[in-house]
């Protein structure tokens, strides 16, 4: 529900490096002002403009006038015993969203969420109970890794790894998930390597060949799920538009033209997805391309009635991939004692679940 009256300063995390710098030239200022502005948002990470002690008064003054920092408030917090933490947070037009932050023994990896709700309409996943609102913008997507970073401070840890694989798809808000990745990239600001980001689609393909031209160094996730079209349709209703011929079509031609693997992530249904017939005919679907496949063990939600898969049964399915030479992980499942599944805690609080 958007609250009525109010008024909503954008938030200065929405501009990238060369978007500050033409912003200082519209104001009359040098261009080595987004240097300054950058340094003090990422490196220093204030949350208040008039910490900027090389930055004029009335520079500090213009820019508390125009701009927010952080357009994100805490609703809940939710922490595993694996240490998986889920946030609930609030934007300033009243619309909720999650992020999640995960420990793995490589980082900390951060899944951010691209639009307030979802159309795709995956009938797993508990972020299809709640449509589309609107799109965030690429400051509202920074606010949720700089809020975690923050909290990473005291202990000197640092977010490592970032996946846009929450709420939303993220090829439906192009524009904004591009500048969002710049902005978390940029070696003036977080510094995060573009091999550390990852976008993940569920198979959007006018998205999959506009990031193919792209050329950029950030990874590519498919989400699959089937590896046939009957399953998946059942599915994801995305594949009634883009069945697995045109979107293998359109992931092939990225990989050759960018050279890159592919990820395929694949939750594991139980007694849906997860035989061995299924495995065969995923890596028959994979052949010969340069791709590895992460299944993914099933955060149950009541409502939609699928079951997690069974270790034994997630076991034989990796075997069977492995043995018709197919690059797989199996990993270790997550958030287990939370609202872990994508979509889940917004849907409660939204009084849907």
């Amino acid at each position: 529900m958007i609250k009525e009256g109010v008024t909503n300063l954008k938030t200065i995390y929405d501009y990238t490096y060369a978007q500050l710098e033409e912003y200082a030239v519209q104001k009359g200022w040098k261009k080595y002002r987004a240097k300054q502005l950058f340094e003090w948002l990422y490196r220093k990470r204030i949350d208040d403009f008039s910490l900027m002690s090389d930055v004029s008064k009335e520079a500090i003054a213009i820019l508390q006038a125009e701009f927010t920092i952080d357009p994100l408030k805490v609703i809940s917090k939710q922490v595993s015993k694996d240490g998986t933490t889920k946030y609930l947070f609030e934007l300033q037009d009243g619309s909720a969203i999650e992020t999640v932050l995960m420990h793995f023994d490589y980082g900390k990896s951060v899944c951010v969420t691209s639009q307030v709700g979802c159309n795709m309409g995956c009938t797993f996943c508990a972020s299809g109970l709640l449509k589309k609102q609107r799109d965030l913008t690429a400051g509202e997507m920074v606010a949720q890794i700089m809020y975690i970073q923050k909290e990473l401070d005291p202990q000197e840890e640092r977010v490592s790894n970032i996946v846009v694989m929450g709420t939303g798809e993220p090829f439906d808000n192009y524009d904004s998930v591009m500048n969002f990745c710049s902005i978390v990239n940029h070696d003036r600001g977080l510094a995060i390597g573009a091999r550390h980001i990852t976008i993940s689609t569920s198979g959007l393909i006018e998205g999959i060949r506009k990031f193919a031209l792209a050329h950029v160094q950030y990874n590519l996730a498919i989400s699959l799920h089937a590896p046939n079209d009957e399953l998946r349709s059942k599915l994801m209703p995305i594949n009634k538009a883009y069945p697995l011929n045109q979107l293998m079509d359109a992931i092939r031609d990225y990989s050759v033209n960018n050279n890159r693997r592919i990820t395929f992530e694949y939750i594991l249904l139980k007694e849906l997805n997860d035989t061995v017939e299924c495995a065969d005919q995923l890596s028959k679907l994979l052949h010969g391309m340069n791709a590895y496949v992460n299944l993914i063990p099933y955060n149950e939600v009541d409502e939609n009635g699928y079951k997690t898969t069974d270790s034994l049964r997630a076991m034989k399915f990796y075997d069977a991939l492995k043995k018709r030479g197919i690059a797989v992980t199996l990993r270790t499942k997550h958030g287990e004692d939370i609202d872990a599944a994508c979509g889940q805690l917004r849907a409660k609080h939204e009084g849907r679940l």
